[in-house]
């Protein structure tokens, strides 16, 4: 039974407590009604108060159809709902449309669960997901703490960001809401193979499937746990060592670090200014190695967002240059 499934996955990880209010972000497809759902089945159980999310992207003529339809939803199972709309595609004009999009849902869901006073967020990601995502940072190259792609609990900017579907198959997810004749939304955007995740869905996955491993999925999921385990140890220690280090580094000190612990403290410099390291890949971290170990005093590196690293006279300056 899925509920069953689901509610190990929330024991496993402890995801979810006694008396939590959790904002549930509900697109209308099938993933985010399923745990709607079952998130609604164990409301008695945890006694739980449940708040739906749901922002209008407005990137699809049919995307207010789509509200209509989780407000609609909402409204039957009694959860009170919280809507509104953001255009993603004039906002896009400053940046990428992708990031873009991202920083609006982010900013949405913490709003609103900061205006509810919710314990945590819950999010829709399926098994299916976190396979997708991990082969897509495989394909665009990345460390250890790329290849833990989506955790099943995180804290992100005070928030506990929850993913209770994280080790349930897409597969599973259908049946259930055929078993039960619930109704989702599609959307049109995720049939069309110009994006790489679609491409990974639609194509790489199944290759993989049919030819090396039929339980690539679960392969590809156990992998991301074990690589989060290892880089969140790592962090910790890595914490402990950093604590000492601000945005001026002090170089003799830190070449004496293990070269891995070296990498996590230029990447938390650059997430102390920028506020996160995405768009910082490999080549960058080369970049700041290089002006490190090879050339002279004064000499800078620029990264993306205005981030900027010099190299003065024993030390390392880690500094927002716009």
């Amino acid at each position: 039974m899925l509920l069953d499934r689901v509610k190990a996955t929330i024991k496993k990880y402890n995801l979810v407590a006694k008396n939590d209010k959790i904002l549930i972000a509900v697109s209308g497809g099938p993933d985010s009604v399923t745990l709607l759902y079952l998130l609604n089945s164990l409301k008695k159980e945890f006694n739980l108060s449940l708040h739906v999310a749901h922002l209008d992207h407005m990137l699809r003529k049919d995307s207010a159809g789509d509200a209509e339809f989780v407000k609609r939803l909402a409204q039957n199972l009694k959860i009170p709902i919280t809507l509104t709309q953001v255009n993603v595609e004039k906002l896009a004009l400053k940046g990428s449309l992708e990031e873009i999009a991202r920083n609006a849902r982010l900013g949405f869901l913490f709003n609103t669960a900061r205006g509810i006073k919710a314990d945590k967020i819950a999010l829709g990601h399926s098994l299916d997901d976190q396979a997708e995502t991990v082969l897509m940072r495989i394909l665009r190259g990345t460390g250890l703490y790329g290849l833990s792609a989506i955790l099943p609990k995180r804290n992100i900017a005070g928030f506990w960001i929850i993913r209770p579907l994280i080790e349930t198959s897409r597969k599973d997810i259908e049946a259930f809401l055929r078993r039960k004749k619930i109704k989702s939304c599609l959307d049109a955007s995720n049939l069309k193979d110009i994006y790489l995740r679609n491409k990974i869905r639609h194509q790489l996955l199944p290759l993989l499937e049919r030819q090396y491993n039929k339980n690539i999925k679960k392969i590809l999921s156990n992998m991301a746990e074990s690589a989060g385990l290892d880089y969140d140890y790592i962090y910790s220690r890595a914490i402990v060592i950093m604590k000492n280090f601000d945005r001026k580094v002090n170089l003799k000190r830190f070449l004496k670090l293990h070269p891995a612990i070296q990498r996590l403290a230029i990447r938390q410099n650059i997430a102390r200014l920028k506020g996160d390291t995405r768009r910082l890949n490999f080549k960058h971290i080369r970049e700041i190695e290089d002006l490190i170990l090879n050339r002279p005093a004064n000499s800078v590196v620029d990264l993306p967002k205005g981030v900027s690293v010099v190299k003065k006279k024993g030390h390392l300056l880690f500094f927002r240059s716009k």
